[in-house]
């Protein structure tokens, strides 16, 4: 592989550059690094709220995973392992030796993958509503409903409804983030998903591979968090993550649904510091 570097794009973010597959991320603030990783089919943009409110005592590196947003989109190569060595490439391109790795749902699988995957480059893993344990039927449900997103819109406040009437709980301003960063205008002045169907078709089929031994695996101070009405993580699958592993912290949130980091952002930021004060 050719010698990485960081180069900044035109849209305010900054990308690898030389990696097998590059990743556009942003970055703020100084500090030990987080990096947190979005779910499926979303950006970046989702964890702005919470990166903005760690910019003073952090350097949080928010990242378009594979397949999504900036980043590059390769035919294969969506398994929990793949994803997790993105996280070295954006660590390694920019100099960082360790960084707590934080995760919601596809992200949350892959930050317990890099922990215990590359314990050397983790500090701490944050893991928001996704377990070993998720059903098939859940699965199921799950890839039906993102290849329907799959499609094409008039304008941006047709997404913006869309968006609003998949994720009833998300404030309109979550929405407005998703529809700013998740979508591009064709040629044909038609907006279009950023998210590459067959990636996010490889990547839900991936998680029919439990990875419950590497969650089992990390080594490192790890939180677990949960929207009590989550739609993904049933009470079963919650309960055998946590029987896997007791000595974690562990966070309900009695109100949320499965995007807990979108809906109530100060609950997660302020489980990110305690993972930095493990530090």
């Amino acid at each position: 592989m050719a010698t990485l570097s960081v180069e900044s794009t035109p849209d305010g973010l900054q990308r690898t550059r030389g990696a097998d597959v590059d990743i556009a991320f942003r970055v703020r603030g100084s500090g030990p690094a987080i990096v947190l990783l979005h779910g499926t089919s979303a950006s970046h943009a989702v964890w702005e709220p919470i990166s903005i409110a760690l910019e003073p005592s952090a350097m949080v590196i928010t990242l378009d995973q594979r397949g999504h947003g900036r980043s590059d989109k390769p035919a294969t190569g969506y398994t929990g392992a793949d994803f997790a060595g993105d996280v070295v490439t954006v660590l390694d391109a920019l100099g960082i030796e360790t960084a707590i790795v934080g995760g919601h749902s596809l992200g949350a699988r892959n930050a317990w993958v890099a922990g215990a995957l590359h314990p050397d480059r983790t500090a701490g893993v944050l893991a928001v509503d996704y377990s070993p344990w998720v059903e098939s039927d859940v699965l199921d449900v799950l890839q039906v409903r993102v290849a329907a997103g799959n499609r094409a819109f008039a304008s941006v406040d047709e997404i913006e409804a869309y968006l609003q009437d998949r994720y009833r709980l998300l404030p309109a301003e979550a929405v407005a983030r998703r529809a700013a960063w998740g979508y591009r205008q064709d040629a044909d002045a038609l907006w279009r998903p950023l998210a590459d169907p067959s990636a996010m078709d490889q990547l839900i089929e991936g998680f029919r591979t439990p990875w419950a031994d590497e969650f089992a695996a990390v080594s490192v101070p790890m939180t677990q968090v949960r929207g009590s009405h989550s739609s993904i993580v049933s009470d079963t699958a919650w309960q055998a993550a946590l029987d896997a592993r007791p000595q974690d912290r562990v966070v309900v949130d009695p109100t949320a649904d499965h995007y807990v980091p979108e809906e109530h952002p100060a609950l997660v930021a302020a489980e990110l510091r305690q993972l930095l004060s493990t530090l």
